[in-house]
């Protein structure tokens, strides 16, 4: 490793999909950046688990749909007996994006969708995405070879708790990223039917997949979550998921005083749409300290900023910890701005929430 974390030898990958074009196009875009080398590629699932005994791959990229040993059923074997970075490479159809979902549940560790085309399969627009989710692969191989992806981590041992000095919340805030669709399939089915707060999310999705994201999430919640309506009221018990494609913020009603969501593409020049820092902020402004900030695994730094505003007007802020973390990146930048009020591992966020709800109000 060199200086600054990354390997000073070329990340390895091997990419698996039953299409011609699509392994060579992937395979062209991986080599473009000379931090990478594809050392192989396989037709499908079968071909795959022969040949990466020998390649030994850091990372590999592997497609959602094939005849024979689909996708899932293949990661499932690689998970089994090669654990190590897969990135699903996904179609941005309803029954991709379901199986993306499943495959993240057994273990992949991303995906990036690919668009169909009438004449032609266009993958140029995923270059950036597919070689950041390589290279964040390659830095989390250590997880996987020392087989603790998957695992409940042990609770954490004489943590202090809280001095309750922060307000009952009104409202919580969750954000991640990468890694994040697992993390909230782990931790949202812990609210119960009648937990008194609303509870907006934003993750980082591409069009196409948040509303079975929430379906998905719904399904195994005993709160209802579902996909975020423009104008909708806030309510108690219910999970809001950010679409794709749009930011999302809170805002009261003037008359009525009732929170309600609003939904649109503004700052377009955001780097990522939808944006934490959007909707956070935007929750620091409404609910100042009765406001509630969760901030989990992902790349970047999303939500640092967001995350800042709530501290700063008083609100409760959680941080997910790096060992139970996919990617260390957004709460990381959390914990370098100093807004983080408590650091817990992933398990540990429900109770979190739950005794903040529980807190009485300072006299």
């Amino acid at each position: 490793m060199n200086a600054g974390g990354t390997s000073v030898f070329p990340v390895r990958v091997l990419v698996v999909d039953d299409s011609a074009f699509m392994r060579a196009a992937l395979s062209r875009i991986i080599n473009s950046d000379p931090s990478f080398q594809v050392v192989g590629a396989a037709a499908g699932g079968s071909d795959a688990l022969a040949k990466i005994p020998a390649l030994d791959p850091d990372v590999i990229t592997l497609d959602v749909q094939m005849p024979g040993m689909d996708g899932l059923t293949t990661l499932k074997a690689i998970m089994n007996q090669f654990p190590r970075p897969v990135i699903m490479v996904s179609a941005v159809t309803e029954q991709d994006a379901d199986i993306t979902f499943q495959a993240l549940s057994a273990g992949a560790f991303d995906y990036v969708p690919k668009q169909m085309s009438s004449t032609s399969l266009e993958i140029a627009h995923i270059r950036s995405d597919l070689l950041a989710k390589i290279r964040a692969a390659a830095q989390a191989r250590h997880v996987f070879d020392g087989r603790r992806f998957g695992r409940k981590p042990p609770r954490a041992a004489e943590l202090p708790r809280q001095a309750p000095n922060f307000a009952k919340p009104a409202l919580v805030a969750m954000a991640s990223s990468t890694g994040g669709p697992r993390a909230l399939e782990q931790i949202l089915p812990r609210f119960p039917k009648d937990f008194p707060l609303p509870i907006l999310i934003v993750q980082h999705m591409p069009a196409g997949f948040t509303r079975t994201f929430a379906q998905r999430l719904r399904s195994l919640c005993a709160i209802d979550v579902h996909e975020a309506v423009q104008r909708e009221v806030v309510g108690p018990g219910a999970a809001y998921i950010c679409p794709a494609g749009r930011h999302m913020r809170v805002q009261r009603a003037s008359l009525s005083g009732q929170v309600l969501i609003f939904l649109d593409k503004n700052p377009a020049h955001a780097l990522h749409i939808p944006s934490a820092d959007v909707l956070m902020e935007s929750v620091a402004n409404v609910y100042g300290s009765r406001a509630l900030g969760v901030i989990m695994t992902g790349m970047g730094s999303d939500g640092a900023q967001g995350m800042k505003a709530i501290y700063h007007e008083g609100g409760l802020t959680i941080g997910q910890d790096e060992a139970t973390c996919t990617v260390y990146g957004m709460p990381r930048a959390c914990a370098e701005l100093g807004v983080l009020a408590r650091i817990v591992p992933l398990h540990q966020i429900p109770e979190e929430i739950l005794g903040a709800t529980r807190r009485r109000m300072p006299a």
